[in-house]
């Protein structure tokens, strides 16, 4: 019982990542207390979190996680970098139990334009608000470096830490250092580089900062060119390195921001009767939060007077005082001391994108479950019908039915199909070749495959159905009942034939058969199973004729082998084609030796 409920919940979590995007994001996991117990990030959200869920979980820790998840939601970015950044700072906030602890509170660093007289830039992992400028965060502290160094190389930057104001500047106070000397510093300490000019640089350097890199990935590729004309391989390289992290440099993160900080988005989707709002919180220039909503139009409301109503809800549910909000288009409402902003570019507007994105995802996720509840209860409802047509008491949940098949006697076979739902599940359909039976006995090998077929069930230990099918009339369905009483499984599961002429409907020791609309669902569910087992087994009988024709052919020529078989009939598909070729061209594949042999073989049977 508890192996069927294990299983149970875990094509529930299956069937609900499914819906899941293929984006990059995080993943969070709640307990049976609503408290995220973990949070992850993904390059693809669906592959990432579905592997949680395989049948043979490799990984002690991961199963005992796996085993406490009651909810799973998630929070879809731009990147596999913006993923890490977001994992960092939700983890920070909500310190979950099966995450890795970040004591040292280790932040990601920054590129600082500094505010002050001829701006210095450098890599700082504490942003302040300062007035200066910060670049990031970045993932990668090398990532920092190159770009500074790239800096540094193009432009004579100072690196001191004096107070180069006019007067200091002006009075002389400090005096010429080595970097001058080696070139590093056009010395604006001293008067040698005016502000006007230093500034110029800073204007480019925050370009490169910003993502505009194009003129210095031209420059760069100028270098690396020279280089090896020069023969200087090694220098080459580490200018193909630089190019390499600069082309996959990422400028800013969407995810975190010094800038905003107690900010609260709202996006918003509508379809048909339906709205969905996506919620970000923002604090300390990071996302701390998501939340979704939906919302059902009943007096044909504005997307503003829905839009107004989830903001109300949100913000009760989870008791918000934000300073300011930041929504897709103006609302007819207010709030006190709170700023409205409708943004049109610029971070708050990715901020919007953002949201969007993830009220998209679960629109069609809501839209995805709905469809799948409408389908269960139209599947309950035929289901019901089914056991009501047919005077059953069990749900007919798991159906299977059973068809012979042979001609004029020979390589008799028999198939059966398995339903489950209403609907095929293919997966569970199996052959039958008959063994106890000589010649055409469609009555004797129907009792025998039945007969097979539960007591390894029974054996090993599996679900019976609640409906079998017989495609049959009165005599096949006698010897299949006769197969179940043996097995003590006659009370157990219901069992009908289906004759085809007059698609008579027969019960075990009923003479008289039960005739359904033509148009009744029952009817229609009956007969695709019976098409089915029809089909499998008709496939089945002629892979076996087929087989036995070859063997019966061509096992008859002495020196002629499994493989060389193999060979003629992946290349030329059937017997007939094999006849039909000349010394020559079968020469050709097989070799002079065996080719004559069949050649002869087939001109002496001619």
């Amino acid at each position: 019982m508890a192996d069927k409920q294990i299983n149970k919940r875990t094509e529930y979590f299956k069937s609900l990542i499914s819906g899941f995007p293929d984006d990059p994001g995080i993943y969070q996991f709640y307990d049976t207390d609503e408290k995220i117990i973990y949070i992850g990030k993904a390059k693809n959200l669906k592959k990432r979190v579905s592997s949680y869920f395989l049948l043979n979980q490799p990984n002690n820790k991961t199963r005992l996680l796996v085993k406490k998840i009651s909810k799973i939601t998630y929070i879809i970015v731009e990147s596999e970098q913006d993923a890490l950044l977001l994992e960092n700072s939700l983890i920070k906030k909500y310190k979950p139990r099966y995450n890795i602890l970040l004591k040292d509170d280790k932040s990601f660093p920054w590129i600082c334009v500094k505010n002050e007289s001829f701006p210095r830039v450098f890599l700082t992992r504490n942003p302040q608000r300062d007035g200066s400028q910060y670049f990031g965060p970045y993932t990668s502290v090398k990532m920092v470096r190159v770009i500074l160094g790239l800096v540094k190389h193009l432009y004579k930057l100072r690196t001191c830490n004096y107070n180069l104001n006019n007067e200091n500047i002006k009075t002389g106070k400090y005096k010429l250092c080595l970097e001058y000397h080696i070139g590093n510093c056009l010395a604006p300490c001293v008067g040698q580089q005016s502000e006007s000019d230093y500034l110029a640089s800073i204007i480019e350097i925050k370009k490169i900062l910003k993502g505009n890199l194009s003129s210095v990935i031209e420059y760069l590729n100028i270098l690396m060119i020279e280089a090896s004309e020069k023969y200087d391989f090694e220098k080459a390289q580490l200018i193909k390195e630089k190019l390499e992290l600069l082309k996959n440099y990422k400028s800013k993160s969407q995810i975190v921001s010094i800038k905003l900080n107690n900010i609260d988005v709202f996006s918003f989707l509508q379809k048909d009767d339906f709205a969905y709002v996506n919620y970000l919180r923002i604090a300390n220039g990071s996302i701390i939060q998501s939340y979704n909503l939906e919302l059902k139009s009943l007096l044909s409301e504005s997307k503003e007077e829905l839009l107004s109503f989830a903001i109300i809800e949100i913000k009760q549910k989870l008791s918000l005082h934000p300073k300011e909000i930041i929504l897709p288009f103006p609302i007819k409402y207010s709030l006190d001391e709170v700023k409205i902003t409708v943004p049109k570019r610029g971070e708050k507007k990715h901020l919007i994108d953002l949201s969007t994105r993830n009220a998209k995802c679960y629109m069609l996720e809501s839209q995805k479950n709905n469809n799948s509840i409408k389908k269960k209860n139209s599947t309950t409802r035929k289901l019901n019908t089914l056991a009501k047509d047919l005077h059953i008491s069990d749900l007919p949940v798991h159906i299977e039915c059973f068809d012979n098949s042979n001609i004029q006697g020979t390589n008799p076979v028999a198939s059966c199909v398995v339903f489950k739902n209403t609907l095929p599940s293919k997966k569970d359909y199996r052959h039958f070749n008959i063994k106890t039976v000589e010649g055409a006995n469609d009555f004797a090998s129907m009792q025998e495959v039945v007969y097979r077929r539960y007591s390894r069930l029974l054996k090993e230990k599996k679900s019976l159905p609640q409906l079998i099918v017989i495609d049959g009339g009165k005599g096949q369905l006698s010897f299949a009942y006769k197969a179940l009483s043996i097995l003590n499984l006659e009370k157990k599961i219901s069992i009908i034939g289906i004759a085809k002429r007059l698609e008579e409907i027969y019960f075990p020791n009923d003479s008289i058969p039960l005739y359904l609309d033509k148009n009744s669902e029952s009817l229609k569910i009956i007969q695709h199973l019976r098409n089915e087992a029809h089909r499998f087994a008709i496939s089945f009988h002629r892979v076996k004729r087929s087989n036995e024709f070859i063997k019966s052919e061509l096992d008859e020529i002495k020196g002629i082998g499994e493989k060389t078989k193999i060979k003629l009939f992946d290349k030329y598909k059937s017997l007939e084609k094999i006849k039909e070729l000349s010394l020559k061209e079968l020469s050709s594949q097989i070799g002079k030796d065996k080719a004559q042999k069949i050649v002869s073989f087939f001109n002496r049977e001619k």
